[in-house]
């Protein structure tokens, strides 16, 4: 089985490189970057491969390609994949599926999904990908939310499940007075930022003080503010304070904390004690028995995206961290939450079964619910943004904004 898989993003990247490891033996698969506004930095690009099967090694793949929206249909078109992972944002997902990849010869079978956590499960991520025949979930939770919208809405393909790729190993936390027994040194506290939340820059302000504390009351650890992106780097999501640049805004003193990107999983391998608002990579802590704190200070609801973690035992405040008090998960919580069982996971068996239904013609395409009129004037936007090099449509934005502060100053 040939799999072609396609990233607009960093974190999209890092996914779909993980998701591809555990194919079943004897598939090969060809990952690529679609050039878009957000199309990762080369760094970025190395970053979310690294330590993935076949990436970072001597003797490794190179890094995947960045491709136009016509190179990647002409490398659709040489592959002839029998699947396509389109690991994007919704709107470029839409596009890819509904025009640019569209009638391919012999006909694959388009798998999507979501990168981390996506609880609750919204209307507008299932909208997107409907055109998809695979939606890959990551959670009992999120597969039985998704599949009401679907029911419901109509439109779409199936729904599987499968553990988050970058979730290795699991066992449990404990705080930094009486943690687990480290494999190797663990002197590090790694904050993981958000480019989303919180929004307001006085609440990031808030955070880096309690940081700033932690590292003045414990010298005999490095408190790591880990980046998403370096600034003037581009990520899914637009981050208006940038950490590192809210930190020299405030004069604070350059030894007190560190700010670093590079892999996730590098940085957890030294940690004594982990913190996030809402990030994916607190999974990834548990996964690594790295003692953690949710930050709750900025309250718990879908618009901070961490109300799943109701529940968990993660929840804390600034003060918590400022004393650095980390967490266990329960139990109970990490079962329905992201940390089922291997036999749970269905969708590789389900990907093998779309994919004999195409190759001997039985597979019925699933039906998008953007394939109305009224969604034509936004998939000419979504086509901009693969179609126009990322410079020329920045430049036009800028201009089209100019534009339209003249003609309101005209009155």
């Amino acid at each position: 089985m040939k799999v072609l898989a396609v990233a607009d993003s960093d974190s999209y990247l890092k996914w779909a490189a993980c998701l591809l490891a555990d194919l079943p033996a004897g598939c090969t698969a060809e990952l690529t970057v679609i050039r878009t506004p957000i199309t990762p930095s080369p760094a970025q690009i190395h970053a979310a491969v690294a330590g993935t099967p076949g990436y970072g090694t001597s003797g490794g793949t190179a890094d995947p390609a960045v491709l136009s929206a016509r190179a990647l249909r002409r490398t659709a078109e040489r592959l002839r994949p029998d699947a396509v992972l389109v690991a994007c944002t919704g709107p470029v997902v839409d596009i890819l599926v509904a025009e640019v990849l569209a009638n391919l010869s012999p006909r694959p079978v388009f798998v999507t999904g979501l990168p981390g956590i996506s609880v609750p499960a919204t209307e507008k991520a299932w909208l997107f990908r409907s055109g998809c025949d695979l939606f890959v979930l990551h959670s009992g939770r999120e597969v039985e939310e998704f599949s009401e919208i679907a029911r419901r809405l109509g439109g779409g393909g199936r729904v599987g499940l499968a553990r988050l790729p970058f979730l290795r190993g699991r066992a449990s936390g404990g705080d930094l007075a009486g943690g687990v027994a480290p494999a190797g040194p663990r002197d590090r506290v790694v904050f993981a930022t958000q480019a989303k939340v919180p929004r307001r820059r006085e609440e990031r302000e808030r955070i880096l003080t309690a940081l700033a504390t932690l590292a003045e009351r414990r010298p005999d650890l490095d408190v790591v503010v880990k980046l998403r992106a370096l600034d003037g780097e581009r990520q899914t999501h637009n981050e208006r304070y940038h950490y590192q640049r809210l930190w020299q805004e405030l004069g604070g003193r350059e030894d007190a904390l560190r700010f670093a990107a590079g892999p996730m999983h590098e940085h957890l391998d030294r940690a004594a004690g982990f913190v996030t608002v809402s990030s994916t990579a607190a999974l990834e802590a548990i996964a690594q028995s790295v003692p953690l704190l949710v930050l709750s200070d900025f309250g718990v609801s879908a618009e901070m995206i961490n109300l799943v973690f109701e529940g968990s035992g993660l929840l804390g405040t600034l003060d918590d961290l400022a004393m650095g008090h980390f967490r266990a998960p329960e139990e109970a919580w990490c079962r329905a939450n992201y940390f089922h069982g291997s036999a749970d996971d269905d969708w590789s068996s389900r990907l093998v079964t779309l994919v004999g239904q195409a190759r001997s013609g039985r597979l019925a395409p699933a039906r998008s619910l953007l394939d109305g009129p009224q969604y034509a004037a936004a998939r000419r936007r979504a086509r901009l943004r693969v179609e126009v090099p990322p410079t020329v449509l920045r430049a036009g934005y800028r201009a089209k904004r100019r534009m339209r502060r003249y003609l309101k100053a005209l009155g």
